[in-house]
């Protein structure tokens, strides 16, 4: 990858001209905390264990966030010889630990799990909204991580793009719009992608969907100083403003994980970004393959820096979580159900040869 100024000067010649949408699409994406939605999330893991000893792991909402997110405890039955519900030590992230000893033929397990949502977006335009950041979080937040590392390229690359910005809302929003236009979404990445940030940028191929994407933004944030963190999830009912691309299209989500981020400034606190969710629009929002500059694409990515839509939950901010009871590696984020049969990983990605399903039905507020 070459570092030139050429995506800076492309990126701040956009955030220049966001202010400047048209008003007709800034209406067209344009979320904004109101009332609150309630949902049921309900996993259900079916596992052919043919007599063989069986574990799975299961991630249930843990996010609370009192403008915009609020996770109830879970509740879980099944065949299982022991379940409980697991909660990791530096992340908070939470999991259903399910295991099989041995003898069922099928091994069974269902998780419910309730939580209130709503729009969020913060006026970027009133500094001095936001909370403090404990020197513990923002440690955290800015720490490396197996797949995220903050030195190398990863700074190199962020200390070009935000070699001219004074403030960290300056640096934040450069970020989000040199990943807005450096990225692509590939649709034949599996999943949600890995987010290897240092490989992406190693090999030039700037390429994945959100978890790649939005892992980029936040590498670069934590490289440049900003504490980040990303935001595993899933939508969980289709977007109020129209976009089939950016909601659930059924009460079948077991496919409609998204990973989101947040910037922490001090001015304003916790922000939310999501510049993937920009190129999704861009590649499956009809007719298919839209520029930067359509209308469709410019209210999104105007609003995608400071907001989001309450039609998605999260699950956690963990990456690198340490599954009790097995014998691989850490993971690299818990987004997914995981399981093992007699010690051999299932694939969390293909929910129908796994056997699990995940729907979400809406309830009264």
């Amino acid at each position: 990858m070459t570092l030139d100024r050429r995506h800076f000067i492309t990126a701040g010649a956009a955030l220049a001209l966001s202010p400047l949408l048209p008003r007709g699409a800034r209406a067209a994406f344009s979320p904004t905390p109101s009332d609150w939605r309630r949902f049921e999330v309900t996993t259900r893991v079916e596992i052919p264990a043919g007599g063989k000893p069986v574990q799975a792991w299961v991630p249930v909402p843990s996010v609370n966030e009192a403008g915009w997110m609020q996770a109830e405890a879970p509740s879980f039955s099944g065949n299982a010889d022991t379940a409980e519900l697991v909660t990791d030590a530096e992340s908070g992230a939470q999991f259903i630990h399910a295991v099989w000893s041995g003898g069922q033929e099928s091994a069974e397990l269902e998780v419910a799990a309730q939580v209130s949502t709503r729009d969020r977006a913060v006026d970027l335009g009133a500094p001095g909204q936001g909370a403090t950041l404990s020197e513990a979080d923002r440690a955290l937040y800015t720490a490396p991580t197996r797949l995220i590392p903050t030195d190398g390229i990863v700074k190199a690359t962020a200390d070009m793009i935000t070699q001219e910005m004074e403030t960290d809302l300056e640096k934040a929003r450069a970020i989000y719009e040199w990943v807005v236009e450096s990225t692509e979404r590939n649709p034949e990445t599996r999943g949600c992608g890995i987010g290897d940030v240092a490989s992406m940028l190693e090999m030039g191929d700037l390429t994945g969907k959100c978890a790649d994407l939005n892992a980029l933004y936040v590498g670069l944030a934590r490289a440049a100083g900003l504490p980040a963190r990303d935001v595993y999830g899933l939508r969980v009912a289709p977007s109020a403003f129209g976009y089939k691309s950016l909601g659930a299209g059924s009460s079948d989500v077991s496919k409609a994980q998204h990973c989101r981020a947040e910037v922490f400034l001090s001015d304003y606190g916790w922000v939310a970004v999501d510049p993937a969710d920009v190129r999704k629009v861009m590649l499956e929002e009809p007719p298919k393959n839209l520029a930067l500059d359509d209308p469709k694409v410019r209210a999104v990515r105007a609003a995608l820096f400071g907001a989001w839509e309450g039609n998605w939950i999260g699950f956690n901010f963990a990456h690198d979580v340490a599954l009790p009871g097995s014998a691989r590696d850490e993971v690299g984020f818990l987004m997914y159900p995981q399981a093992e049969i007699d010690g051999v990983e299932q694939d969390e990605l293909d929910p129908g040869s796994f056997a699990y399903s995940i729907t979400a039905t809406e309830l009264d507020a």
